[in-house]
């Protein structure tokens, strides 16, 4: 039966649920009721918990039984769940390919065709969704657009039930309020430096708080930005990205505020700005620290009263924009020179977040490397290629001051220039010279380790290459000085004797 060809059907539904006094009971009737109606393998409904960060399997009806589950599902780890939420789409498979798409969600195996459905709260963002399962091919898209409203109707129904008992979701057992670090966030990369990143972003992603993001160039700022919005509260809102060193002030100013006609030369009809566009989501400002003076102090009225106005005009209105400022400068610098305003620095500095360089996330680059590659054998549909040592160990010894940028370009072009199935040496444009690291690049170890090098040359020199002498010089045991001279790499060749 289909819901198209009887529409009628759902109205007993509708009046039964609509009498029911408890949100558990009303979880079951919704669940029970559809599998019975569309005669279903599984029906499931859940609800977003008070955080935002996980899911919560109110009930499910399997093979005509119904329970009540409770049970908690990270977002990050249900691809097809949180593609339904963050979209605001409904997603109809008739074929699930268990290669492509991960059903963790779904009890067992067996499953071919699967249904889900966002259900919207009276605020307009999803809070819910409603997702169907069948073991035989059907066409569950056919009965999503009468679906929708009956789960709408439940979702609503159940928060007034719940806000009459003082009861809200989740209130007997605490929830993390955000994912675990080690989660990643959509990011590659668990290293030290990246979990205090992923630790960072918890903090924040369910507060309207402004986010500075600082670091070098490539470090994947932008990423981090979009990472914010796609896991916040607002991820159902639009995000919206403006590169301030990309347009001169007068360009710049009307694209973030709007104008109003005949503002200037042009200037045939009224357009919206950015934080207008952005009403309700994200604006991400890149590289704030070349943004004009004059326009620093208009964007520190949005910030602190929440207003704008556009050009040609006399008059302010309010905008909810949340704001994520990066910026690869440093901007304390900038203050003391003049260029930056120190209290739109202040404003923007109450939560930043520093992104660290490639060159300190060692443990991190073969993941990295390894994943660019898949994407660009993905991309030019040939088979994933294998990785020699010798290869990772050039990327290794690499400085990257492009960061994770240049690191994508390189593997990219690299599996282009590969005619075989192996990743050589050859095939990444690394010029030997750029092997070494700049100074004020390298971390404490290795700077230690280039000091105690150039001790360890200098006294050997001055003993014309004798070790044993040198050892007594320096107080080690020869045995230690012959094992350092090995560690650092210091051979005859190095001291130059005449």
């Amino acid at each position: 039966m289909t819901l198209s060809s009887a529409p009628e059907a759902l109205l007993p539904l509708f009046i039964e649920l609509g009498q029911h006094d408890d949100p558990a009971r009303l979880a079951l009737g919704l669940v029970e009721g559809i599998q019975h109606l569309l005669e279903l393998d599984l029906v499931q409904y859940y609800r977003l918990d008070a955080t935002h960060t996980q899911l919560v399997r109110l009930a499910q009806s399997l093979d005509g039984t119904a329970t009540l589950t409770g049970d908690s599902l990270p977002l990050e780890q249900e691809s097809l769940l949180h593609y339904c939420l963050s979209q605001n789409r409904s997603l109809h498979l008739r074929e699930l390919d268990p290669l492509l798409h991960t059903t963790p969600f779904l009890p067992g195996d067996g499953w071919r065709s699967l249904g889900c459905l966002p259900l919207c709260g009276p605020g307009g963002g999803v809070e819910g969704l409603l997702v169907q399962a069948s073991r035989t091919r059907r066409d569950l898209e056919a009965d999503a657009d009468r679906l929708a409203p009956l789960g709408r109707f439940a979702l609503a129904q159940g928060q007034l039930l719940e806000r009459a008992q003082a009861q809200p979701l989740g209130a007997a057992t605490p929830r993390p309020t955000a994912p675990a670090a080690g989660e990643g966030f959509g990011m590659i990369g668990d290293g030290g430096a990246m979990r205090q990143v992923h630790r960072l972003i918890g903090k924040v992603l369910h507060t309207p708080i402004t986010v500075l993001l600082t670091g070098e160039t490539g470090t994947g700022k932008e990423l981090v930005a979009r990472a914010i919005h796609e896991r916040g509260s607002r991820r159902t809102q639009p995000f919206v990205v403006q590169n301030c060193a990309a347009l001169p002030e007068h360009l710049l100013e009307s694209e973030l505020f709007g104008y109003r006609k005949g503002a200037f030369t042009g200037a045939e009809r009224d357009r919206a700005g950015l934080f207008d566009a952005a009403n309700g989501g994200t604006l991400f400002l890149d590289e704030i620290g070349d943004m004009p003076l004059p326009l620093q102090a208009k964007l520190l009225r949005v910030l602190q009263e929440g207003e704008v106005r556009p050009l040609g005009s006399a008059e302010t209105h309010k905008v909810d924009v949340r704001i994520v400022a990066a910026t690869h400068r440093n901007l304390l610098r900038l203050v003391e020179q003049g260029t930056f305003r120190e209290d739109l620095y202040y404003r923007l500095t109450h939560f930043p977040i520093q992104l660290p360089p490639l060159r300190e996330r060692g443990e991190d680059l073969p993941l990295l490397a390894r994943h660019f590659a898949d994407q660009a054998c993905a991309y030019l549909q040939r088979s994933r290629c294998r990785w020699s040592s010798a290869a990772l160990d050039l990327l290794a010894g690499y400085a990257f001051p492009g960061n994770v940028r240049e690191l994508k370009g390189l593997v990219e072009r690299a599996v282009l220039l590969c005619d075989g199935n192996e990743l050589l040496p050859e095939h990444f444009a690394i010029r030997p010279t750029t092997l070494a690291t700049p100074t004020n690049g390298l971390t404490l170890r290795e700077r230690l380790d280039q000091l105690e090098r150039g001790l360890l040359v200098d006294c050997l020199r001055k003993n014309r290459g004798n070790q044993t002498q040198a050892a007594q010089e320096l107080g080690l045991p020869r045995r230690t000085l012959l094992y350092r001279l090995q560690r650092l790499s210091i051979r005859s060749t190095d001291l130059q004797l005449s």
